[in-house]
């Protein structure tokens, strides 16, 4: 996302140096070996989404809530996280869900070694498997306190990063496996946020398939509002509601008076379990 996770220099250096998009199995038992009769029943959202920085203000969500979006992604942690999020409560969380906005969790974990640009937290191959779950933790203690229950997904955010560098892309993988099942075992879906021809497509293409999430959420802006006319992987991944597509970042747009910059996503895939 645009300026999202980094700063807006930032994001858009990662962006040209790993170049221009990304997959991943379907539904439970892509993302868990517990019982499909385990879990609560997933709450999918289909239509348009968009994500931005900081969560708008109570008032701006009910200016929005037009037909034009009908989910907002909103950044739940993550030491990365690079916006702070004043609005973001369980109180503004169950408003917005009684408005009847479906919400997207995100968290913004620690970025490769090899990633261009600085973050304050950073995985390597001595700490990825300790910090994938150390951060999944923290990722479902947020939430959780946020009043999203058991069931929702939370979707990593993985930025651009140098995937022909192999140590890195494996520490990567390491860390996303260990995210994935430290999740899981908290009976949260495992989501994925990723750049098509980076992270995502280190994700699509690994020939481990062992606990790499169950839902995969793809950057290529390439402004088509769909999850298949444009998917760049195999067609039988990550099927069954289980993809997202951002098409569209910095839309300058404004609703009832309130005007916010946002990214465009086409969506397919699990949202939060509110109220």
């Amino acid at each position: 996302m645009s300026s999202h996770r980094m700063s807006k220099k930032g994001r858009y250096i990662a962006w040209a140096t790993a170049g221009a998009a990304v997959v991943a199995g379907a539904g439970i038992a892509a993302q868990t070996s517990m019982a499909a009769t385990t879990w609560p029943a997933q709450r999918t959202f289909t239509g348009r989404a968009f994500d931005t920085c900081a969560a708008p203000s109570l008032n701006a969500m009910k200016a929005w809530h037009t037909g034009m979006y009908g989910a907002a992604a909103v950044y739940v942690g993550g030491k990365n996280r690079g916006c702070g999020q004043p609005n973001l409560t369980a109180s503004w969380v169950k408003s917005v869900s009684a408005l009847g906005w479906k919400l997207i969790p995100l968290y913004v974990g620690a970025q490769p070694s090899c990633q261009t640009g600085s973050n304050p937290e950073k995985l390597t191959t001595a700490n990825a498997a300790s910090l994938g779950a150390t951060d999944a933790a923290d990722a479902v203690a947020k939430a959780s306190a946020l009043g999203m229950k058991a069931g929702s997904p939370i979707y990593l955010d993985m930025e651009s990063y140098d995937i022909t560098n192999t140590s890195c892309n494996t520490a990567t993988l390491t860390y996303i496996r260990a995210f994935d099942k430290t999740l899981n075992a908290k009976t949260y879906r495992a989501g994925f946020y990723g750049f098509r021809s980076s992270s995502a497509k280190a994700v699509a293409e690994a020939t481990d398939r062992t606990n790499l999430p169950g839902n995969l959420w793809y950057a290529l802006w390439d402004k088509q509002n769909t999850t298949t006319a444009d998917w760049p992987f195999a067609a039988d991944r990550w099927t069954n509601h289980s993809r997202a597509h951002q098409y569209m970042v910095n839309s300058k747009e404004t609703y009832g008076g309130y005007t916010i910059t946002v990214d465009r996503d086409a969506w397919d895939a699990p949202v939060a379990i509110t109220g």
